[in-house]
This record gives C-alpha cells, sequence and structure tokens, in this order.
C-alpha cells in the first residue's frame, strides 16, 4: 500500500526514539502494564506518534485488563489499517497506521462488553494523547 507519509528508514531512526522504532516500525510490542497510556482516563485523542494521524478517542477507551491501552473502534473506517499477522506460530489482525503504515498493535473480537465487540489492543509507545480542551468554569456555553 502506498502511504500518504513515507519517510528512508534513516529519518524515521532519527525522528523516533529507540523504542518507538522498534514497534512503529519493526512491529515490536512494548511489554504489558508498562505503557505511559495504559490508565489515561481524561479526554482526548489519540495520535499515531510517527505521522500525528488521529487514530482513536478517548470515548472508545475501555479497560480490557490486557495490559495495552483497549479501544473499540478507531476514529474512522479508514483511520487505520488491519493486516493478517501469522508471525509467532498464530493468526493475527495487525492494525497499522493508515497514513504512515506504523505498526499500532493488534485487534482481536473478543470484547463482548463492547459496542463493537472489538479490543484494538495498542502498544502505547506507538500513540500520542492530545487532550481535549475543557471549556473553562465560567463559560456559559460549555466549550461550545
Amino acid at each position: 500500500m502506498a502511504y500518504e507519509v513515507t519517510k528512508p528508514d534513516e529519518q524515521w531512526r532519527a525522528e523516533l526514539d529507540p523504542q518507538e522504532y522498534a514497534v512503529l516500525r519493526q512491529a515490536a510490542t512494548e511489554r504489558p502494564w508498562t505503557g505511559e497510556l495504559l490508565d489515561e482516563k481524561r479526554l482526548g485523542t489519540y495520535r499515531c506518534r510517527a505521522c500525528g494521524a488521529v487514530l482513536f478517542r478517548a470515548e472508545t477507551k475501555f479497560d480490557s485488563h490486557c495490559g495495552w491501552p483497549s479501544f473499540y473502534a478507531p476514529t474512522a473506517d479508514d483511520a487505520v489499517e488491519l493486516i493478517e499477522d501469522r508471525s509467532l506460530g498464530m493468526v493475527r489482525t495487525e492494525v497499522r497506521c493508515a497514513r504512515c503504515g506504523s505498526h499500532l498493535g493488534h485487534v482481536f473480537d473478543d470484547a463482548p462488553q463492547t459496542p463493537t465487540g472489538d479490543r484494538y489492543c495498542m502498544n502505547s509507545v506507538s500513540l500520542s494523547f492530545e487532550l481535549v480542551d475543557a471549556p473553562a468554569p465560567d463559560d456559559p456555553t460549555g466549550g461550545r
């Protein structure tokens, strides 16, 4: 697939720290229960750490008890790319950023408690979190 954002490998290495590069560009996995976004509960947007594309919203995040941030749906049908992954002797579905092709994690259909039944199990290091601005306490419009 041709991606909107493409960079030579040397540029990705220069822009990402070693763990980000290993996960985003080499499909590594961060250790469970270690990601900085695992317990993030504030309203906001989750973006691809490599290219900044909007991928998930806080409203779709849920506690799946798997050790990685989990979401039940991406922001749009074309925000992520799903690819069959036969590594590690099993069949899984890899999730990549549709804008730059970076590895984000995997999706599983084992979350019946969610509206979609899906669990997008993402590496924290593959995402950046952008807090949604809360309305000022004296704003009568509630920020609208």
